[in-house]
């Protein structure tokens, strides 16, 4: 099938838009480009040179300062001349006996253990195909996993609640923040910088042409 040529009956040349289902063709785009949709305008492909780089150095990026967070000191709070450092891996440690042991290991798993899996997703994913090689066997269903578990990964609500309460505690003691705080800070502008330089549409095109099929589930629901 030539560029431009579509099929209606499986879909092959169609691309749709994940935010209002319109169909469009599918054409190649150069890098700088930027495929919109006719009625919503949401951004259905943007490839950037190079994009598949600066993505796998971002994942590390995100997988290093996610180990600072978790052992490094988190804040210090003192009261009268007395003071306690802990880190989010002490707090695990502190309620590892108690009634909430199923609560902190949910937390970490939404703060901690899903942003590194995504992260690894992410590295096997894009790694041969950054490479000019052929994708790893299950590349597209890590990728699958990693943009379907997006929507779990709450680094930042974590950042952002912590935050909240720190401006209620202020008043009874001294607070101090550590490194671990200032980690999970970097973490949210490295995900924003992920998220602008991903294209999903590209690396699914990618995977496809390199011979793994996608069963037409490329696209996550709500994603643009």
């Amino acid at each position: 099938m030539q560029e431009g040529e579509y099929d209606l009956r499986t879909g092959t040349g169609l691309i749709a838009c994940p935010r209002c289902d319109a169909l469009h063709v599918e054409l190649e785009l150069t890098s700088g480009e930027t495929a919109r949709c006719v009625r919503c305008g949401s951004v259905l492909a943007k490839p950037r040179a190079g994009a598949f780089g600066q993505l796998i150095a971002l994942a590390f990026t995100s997988m290093v300062l996610m180990v600072g967070a978790v052992f490094f000191p988190f804040l210090e709070i003192s009261r009268m001349g007395f003071g306690n450092a802990t880190s989010l891996f002490g707090v695990a440690l502190a309620f590892a006996d108690g009634v909430l042991l199923p609560l902190v290991l949910a937390v970490l798993a939404m703060i901690v253990g899903l942003p590194v899996l995504r992260a690894f997703l992410m590295v096997y994913t894009l790694v041969p195909l950054a490479q000019g090689r052929q994708p790893y066997r299950h590349a597209a269903a890590a990728f699958r996993l990693s943009e379907q578990l997006r929507p779990w990964s709450m680094a930042e609500i974590f950042v952002i609640g912590t935050s909240v309460a720190l401006v209620k505690v202020a008043g009874l003691a001294s607070i101090s923040l550590g490194p671990a705080f200032w980690a999970f800070c970097a973490l949210i502008f490295v995900n924003v910088a992920a998220r602008g330089f991903m294209c999903q549409t590209t690396i699914w095109d990618a995977i496809e042409d390199g011979g793994l099929p996608t069963d037409g589930r490329e696209m996550v629901e709500g994603q643009a």
